[in-house]
């Protein structure tokens, strides 16, 4: 499987390394200016972009062009940095990844590894197979009603409602496939139209289930489904709360990106789904477990438990990304997570404010103040 990625640069020796790096990542990288990538991404679809910021005028003008010709945020977007102070910046202008210049070839590699698995994680999420059932919705506090679905795939559905429902609503759907098998899942409306037509991204699906979709999707989909993303292993786990956990990592995961967290040690293992909340390249991230039921927390609630009565354990930890930016946690499940007294969630919530440097101090001394008050 190969990916096309638009390089738009005027350094010569960072195009090269890139270029390299690309290739061997599966990805044909096409090299341009500033003028000519914004005319490129008017005329042709690119899976990631990746603009040098030496220009920052020009290079904004890039990453406004990448939003408004995918307005699905689709497209994976790497800047190329050399002034540190300004990452909170090109993040707003829509960076997802950010590559500190000058870098070296394995620097190059480390930074854009998450952003290939990205990649993957989209063309598969993207894919999805035709299907037209009925479909029984329960949207929160709303009274179940009824819908026709229209597509399907391992991670989500499309349908079609008798009524709007509402984005970011929670949502439990059931329905029967073609084949029999019957179907319930709980998931968060992603997107909606005023017609009633829906977007929806499952949550906490049980393994069986999982399995169950994507079996029915290899055997139903006109061509094979892309293959699942690796998740990265390179990765260690410095800090772990109720609410969220940091993780440092040469390959961390863009802020807003959903991913799927396991946790494993001694034979003890926890799942949590979670968004990043904030991203430091080529160092770590920090992530939000979205935690929508007691069930979710109590099972991170035991593993923290687990790990406090064996000092030293080091867990293994495997990170998969569901979606390059996740929705927006539902007002239910956000005012839930409020009531937690958790200075570790708070600090990844207000890290805005914060540069890396004095974010990753506060970090450091939180962790220091748990250690004081640990029981020995």
């Amino acid at each position: 499987m190969t990916f096309q990625a638009l390089l738009v640069s005027k350094d010569d020796e960072s195009a090269t390394i890139l270029t390299g790096v690309l290739s061997g990542l599966g990805v044909e990288a096409a090299r341009c200016g500033y003028s000519d990538g914004i005319c490129q991404l008017t005329e042709q679809h690119f899976d990631a972009v990746i603009v040098d910021f030496d220009d920052p005028h020009s290079a904004e003008l890039v990453l406004q062009t990448v939003l408004q010709s995918t307005p699905q945020n689709h497209v994976v977007t790497v800047a190329l940095l050399s002034d540190k102070s300004k990452l909170r910046n090109v993040f707003g202008k829509g960076a997802n990844f950010v590559l500190y210049k000058p870098f070296s070839t394995e620097q190059a590699e480390a930074g854009l590894r998450a952003a290939t698995v990205l990649l993957k994680r989209e063309r598969r999420s993207s894919f999805r197979v035709p299907v037209q059932v009925p479909v029984q919705l329960k949207v929160q506090d709303d009274p179940e009603t009824e819908g026709i679905l229209l597509d399907l795939s391992e991670d989500g559905l499309d349908l079609l409602a008798a009524q709007p429902v509402r984005a970011a609503a929670a949502i439990q759907v059931k329905f029967s496939l073609p084949d029999g098998k019957e179907i319930e899942a709980r998931g968060e409306v992603a997107w909606a139209n005023p017609n009633g037509q829906a977007g929806v991204h499952f949550l906490n699906l049980p393994a069986t289930l999982r399995t169950t979709l994507q079996n029915w999707v290899a055997a139903n989909a006109p061509e094979p489904p892309p293959p699942d993303p690796e998740p990265v292993t390179q990765c260690k786990l410095t800090d772990l709360s109720v609410g969220g956990c940091y993780v440092e990592t040469e390959s961390p995961f863009p802020e807003r990106a959903g991913i799927t967290l396991l946790l494993r040690a001694e034979g003890m293992e926890a799942q949590a789904e979670g968004t990043v909340r904030v991203m430091h390249p080529g160092f770590g991230m920090g992530i939000e477990f979205a935690a929508r039921t007691a069930d979710e927390r109590a099972q991170v609630t035991s593993f923290i438990g687990f790990l406090s009565s064996r000092p030293g354990t080091l867990p293994e930890l495997l990170i998969t990304p569901r979606a390059l930016a996740e929705e927006s946690q539902s007002e239910a499940a956000h005012a839930e997570s409020e009531e937690l007294d958790d200075p570790l969630l708070e600090l990844l919530r207000g890290h805005e404010a914060l540069s890396q440097e004095e974010f990753l101090q506060a970090l450091r001394q939180q962790r220091s103040s748990t250690e004081e008050v640990a029981p020995a």
